[in-house]
C-alpha cells in the first residue's frame, strides 16, 4: 500500500467507538457557534480594522470586510460538507486522509499543528499585551520583567496553564466558561458599536473609496511571493486597495475551522456542525463590519491609530475611560481564543495518533473526564513554554500559511469524495460543485500567494521536517498500512450501536 492509501469514511466514524479512544459527546449547535466566534473574534476586531483602513483601503475597509467573508464562507461551505459527512476529530486531517490519502492527511495534519501550536502562542502573547495595558490604566502595573516583552511573559505561562488545565478537566466545562468569556467580549463590541455611533460624523466616510495611491513596496525576503515573481508593486487605496484590504483582514476571519475538530463530542454532528461553523462566520461577519463602519466613521482615516484603533477612536474625542473598557474586552477575548485554539490542537494530535502516525499511546482518553488528558498536557507545556520564552511576533504568519494551506486540501478533498464516494449520505451540500469548492481553492491559493518569501521559506522547512517523520516513522506504523488491517463500511451497524449507547449513557 502506497503513500495514498486513504481510510473510508465508515472505518473512520466506528473508530470513534473503541472505548479506550472514545469521548464524551456533550456539545450542541449552540456550543459550536459560541466556540467559533470565541475563536474568530480576537484581537483582530480591536486593531486589524484601523491598521487595514489607515494603510491600504480607507472606508472602504466595510468592503474589504464582505469581500474576505465571501472567499472564507466558500472555504466554511466545504468544511460544514465534509465535517457533516465525516463526523471524526481531526477536521481537514481526517477530511484528507478520507479523500486524497495518507500522505496529504499527514501533510495537513502537520500544518494544523503549526497552525494552532504558534497560534495559541502568539495569542497568549497578545493577551499578555492587553492585560499589562489594563492593569497599568487600574494603576497595578506588572514588572517589566515578566509582563509581555520582558526576560519571561509570566502571564502567558499563567494563562496558557489555567487554560490547559481547564481543557483536561472536559469539554463541556471549558465551553462553558467560553460562552461567558464570549458574553463578555461580544457584549464590549456591541457596547462599542452603539456608543460608536454617538461619535459618527458622516464627512469622514467621503470619499468612500480614496483615490489609488503608490505604497512603499517590501523588497527581498519580506515582500509577498507574487510579487518576488511578477514584479507587480502593490497600490494602496482605490478598488486595489480594497482588494489587498480584503487579504489582510481574510486572517481575521481565520478560526472558523477549529469548530470541525469537535466533531466527535458533537451530539448530532450532522446537522449541528454546518450550524456552527457558518453561524459564527455569518454573525462574525456582521460584526467586522459594523466595526469598520463605525470606526471610520467616528475618525478620518488618515488619523486612525493602526496599533489601537478602537481605544484611540474614543480617545479623539475625549472619551478616555473607553480605552479601558476596550482593553478588558480583549482580554476576554483573547482568553476565548487561546482556549480554542489549545483544545483544537489536542483534537488534532489525537486523531492522528489514534491512526497511529504518531505515537498510538497518546490517544487513550481518561477514564473520567474521557478526554485526552496525555495529549492535553503536552500541548499545554509545548504552547506555555513558547509563549513565556520565544519572540514568536516574527513567526504569526505562519498561523495563515498553515490554515490556508488547509482550506485549500478541504476545498479539493470535496470535489474528490463526491467522485470516489457519491453513495455518503450527506446532510449538508456544497451547491455548485465543483465550481463553488474550485473557487475557495483558487482564492486561498492567491491569499497564500500574498505572503511574504520568508514565511514561505519557513514553511518549507516545517513541511521537511514533516516528511523526515512520516517517511521514518509514521509510514511504517500507519494503522492502516498493517498486516490484517480491514477497511470497512458499515454505517448502519455504527450508528445503530452508537444511538443505542447514547440512550444507555
Amino acid at each position: 500500500m502506497g503513500v495514498l492509501r486513504t481510510k473510508s469514511v465508515e472505518r473512520s466514524i466506528a473508530d470513534t467507538d473503541e472505548p479506550e479512544f472514545r469521548l464524551k459527546k456533550s456539545l450542541t449547535a449552540l456550543d459550536l457557534t459560541v466556540f467559533g466566534i470565541g475563536v474568530v473574534i480576537g484581537a483582530g476586531i480591536f486593531t486589524l480594522t484601523g491598521r487595514a483602513a489607515h494603510e491600504v483601503a480607507g472606508p472602504a475597509i466595510v468592503i474589504s470586510f464582505a469581500v474576505a467573508a465571501i472567499a472564507c464562507t466558500l472555504a466554511a461551505l466545504c468544511y460544514a460538507e465534509f465535517a457533516s459527512t465525516v463526523p471524526v476529530s481531526g477536521s481537514a486531517y481526517t477530511f484528507s486522509y478520507s479523500s486524497l490519502g495518507e500522505l496529504f492527511a499527514w501533510i495537513i495534519g502537520w500544518d494544523l499543528i503549526l497552525e494552532m501550536f504558534l497560534g495559541a502562542s502568539v495569542v497568549a502573547q497578545g493577551w499578555s499585551a492587553y492585560l499589562g495595558t489594563l492593569l497599568e490604566q487600574l494603576g497595578v502595573p506588572i514588572p517589566a520583567e515578566i509582563g509581555y516583552g520582558g526576560t519571561v511573559d509570566l502571564m502567558a505561562i499563567l494563562l496558557v496553564l489555567v487554560l490547559g488545565g481547564l481543557m483536561t478537566f472536559g469539554i463541556k466545562e471549558s465551553l462553558r466558561v467560553n460562552m461567558v468569556l464570549v458574553a463578555v467580549k461580544l457584549f464590549i463590541v456591541l457596547f462599542v458599536i452603539v456608543a460608536g455611533l454617538l461619535f459618527i460624523n458622516p464627512a469622514n466616510w467621503s470619499p468612500f473609496v480614496p483615490a489609488a495611491a503608490p505604497t512603499d513596496a517590501p523588497t527581498g525576503l519580506s515582500q509577498p511571493l507574487l510579487q518576488f515573481f511578477s514584479g507587480i508593486e502593490p497600490t494602496a487605496f482605490g478598488v486595489g486597495g480594497i482588494f489587498a484590504g480584503a487579504a489582510l483582514v481574510f486572517f481575521a476571519y481565520i478560526g472558523f475551522d477549529v469548530v470541525a475538530t469537535t466533531a466527535e463530542e458533537t451530539r448530532n454532528p450532522q446537522r449541528d456542525l454546518p450550524i456552527g461553523i457558518i453561524a459564527s462566520l455569518i454573525i462574525c461577519t456582521l460584526l467586522y463590519c459594523a466595526v469598520a463602519l463605525v470606526v471610520t466613521g467616528m475618525v478620518p482615516y488618515q488619523d486612525l491609530d493602526p496599533a489601537a484603533a478602537l481605544a484611540n477612536a474614543f480617545a479623539f474625542h475625549g472619551q478616555t475611560w473607553m480605552a479601558t473598557l476596550i482593553s478588558a474586552g480583549a482580554v476576554a477575548g483573547l482568553t476565548t481564543v487561546v482556549l480554542t485554539l489549545l483544545i483544537g490542537a489536542t483534537r488534532i494530535i489525537f486523531a492522528m495518533s489514534r491512526d497511529n502516525l504518531l505515537p498510538i499511546g497518546l490517544a487513550k482518553v481518561h477514564p473520567r473526564y474521557r478526554t485526552p488528558w496525555l495529549i492535553s498536557l503536552i500541548v499545554t507545556l509545548v504552547v506555555a513554554v513558547v509563549a513565556g520564552f520565544t519572540p514568536v511576533g516574527l513567526l504569526e504568519e505562519m498561523v495563515n500559511i498553515g490554515t490556508l494551506s488547509a482550506f485549500v486540501l478541504v476545498s479539493v478533498g470535496v470535489i474528490v469524495l463526491r467522485r470516489k464516494r457519491p453513495d455518503l449520505p450527506r446532510a449538508f451540500r456544497v451547491p455548485l460543485n465543483p465550481w463553488l469548492p474550485a473557487l475557495s481553492a483558487a482564492i486561498c491559493v492567491y491569499l497564500m500567494l500574498n505572503l511574504t518569501v520568508e514565511t514561505w521559506l519557513r514553511f518549507l522547512v516545517w513541511l521537511v521536517i514533516g516528511f523526515v517523520i512520516y517517511f521514518a516513522y509514521s509510514h511504517r506504523h500507519s494503522k492502516i498500512g498493517q498486516p490484517g488491517y480491514e477497511d470497512f463500511a458499515l454505517p448502519h451497524v455504527v450508528a445503530h450501536e452508537r444511538d443505542a449507547d447514547e440512550k444507555r449513557g
